[in-house]
């Protein structure tokens, strides 16, 4: 049995100055002390697979609301911490050769300090040209042209303030999107599709990608945030998770205003609550959810990353999903179902370390 904390690729080196300092104790001066969780996951394929490889998300240190620290791991897996160039975002990638005895299991755990995140309270200078180019342009499933470009200026109208924009198409959002409880998973986020078809029906990952394709057709740089819930909610039951997070994968949005920063914005959570709170659109809980998450989040959620178009290294075949937010896999040249926990083999295990 294998166990390990390095092994690098690439760009080995900036991931573990990403990752090796210590989750820290307090978020900021002033702030509420940071939560502990130990993250857990857990992927056993049993002595009758063969060649395998297993793709697993990391969190990574955000300043804004967590801090990581660097993964460790358990098993005879030949293993590679990875980072994406375009997104920077951070895996685990594990493989077996289909010569070599014994079971196909691994155990990832990675610590991780998460607190509140709030609107942002100091100046920003401009997004890096890079950046903004990156964070603007189109990707597998959020176009910024046709029908979305159009529907964003619909939104828009005459407003100039780039926050204002932002709280139009949030606003629009949360009033047009709706949670679709049959969509499986957290959804496939393709945007055009759902504008197209007028049907603005699915899961976190279709509203999110709603909000960010709309956002990047204003021209505003605007991305995805993968992750995962790691607790229990302090606002409502439906959008918390403790123990058991097998089923927890969550997405949010963020989008850049020069002069303040990223700004976090969370539509479908909104609409999640209104179906599985049984809560009235227009009721005041909905209307003081819509303002706590446009510009905060909760500490009881992790962020993986933002690697919408992710190419996962080695693969031999492309993903069910265009977003690493799931354990990905190949099993003897197949792709493992990421949405079906109980045949790919997987579970995840959120533990809140008390203060």
């Amino acid at each position: 049995m294998a166990i390990g904390r390095r092994g690098f690729l690439g760009h080995g080196a900036a991931l573990a100055a990403g990752l090796a300092a210590p989750a820290p104790v307090m978020a900021m001066a002033g702030a509420a002390p940071a939560r502990q969780f130990v993250v857990t996951t857990t992927v056993d394929l049993g002595p009758d697979a063969r060649a395998v490889q297993l793709w697993l998300p990391l969190f990574e240190t955000d300043p804004a609301c967590q801090r990581a620290d660097v993964p460790q791991w358990q098993g005879d897996a030949a293993v590679t911490l990875w980072r994406d160039p375009r997104t920077g975002a951070a895996l685990l990638h594990a493989r077996w050769d289909a010569r070599q005895p014994g079971a196909r299991r691994l155990v990832l755990s990675q610590r991780l300090a998460t607190w509140e995140r709030s609107p942002p309270v100091r100046a920003a200078g401009p997004l890096p040209p890079a950046a903004r180019a990156l964070w603007t342009a189109p990707a597998p499933g959020i176009p910024t042209d046709g029908i979305v470009r159009d529907t964003a200026r619909a939104i828009i109208g005459a407003r100039r303030d780039p926050k204002e924009q932002l709280r139009a198409i949030y606003d629009w959002v949360v009033a047009q999107s709706w949670r679709d409880p049959a969509v499986r998973g957290c959804g496939t986020g393709d945007v055009a599709a759902m504008l197209t078809s007028g049907r603005l029906g699915g899961k976190c990952a279709d509203i999110s990608s709603l909000m960010v394709a709309l956002c990047r057709a204003a021209g505003l740089p605007a991305r995805d945030v993968y992750g995962l819930r790691l607790a229990p909610s302090a606002l409502f039951p439906s959008l918390g998770r403790g123990g058991d997070v097998t089923g927890a994968q969550h997405c949010r949005a963020e989008a850049w205003i020069d002069g303040a920063g990223w700004l976090a914005v969370d539509p479908a959570d909104v609409r999640k609550a209104i179906l599985e709170e049984g809560l009235a659109p227009d009721s005041a809980p909905v209307r003081a959810l819509g303002e706590r998450l446009f510009g905060a989040w909760e500490s009881n959620w992790g962020a993986y990353n933002s690697a919408t178009g992710l190419a996962l290294p080695g693969a031999s075949h492309k993903p069910d999903a265009h977003f690493l937010m799931y354990p990905a896999g190949e099993h003897d040249g197949m792709v493992c179902d990421c949405l079906d926990p109980p045949r790919f083999a997987y579970r995840i295990d959120s533990r809140e370390i008390p203060a």
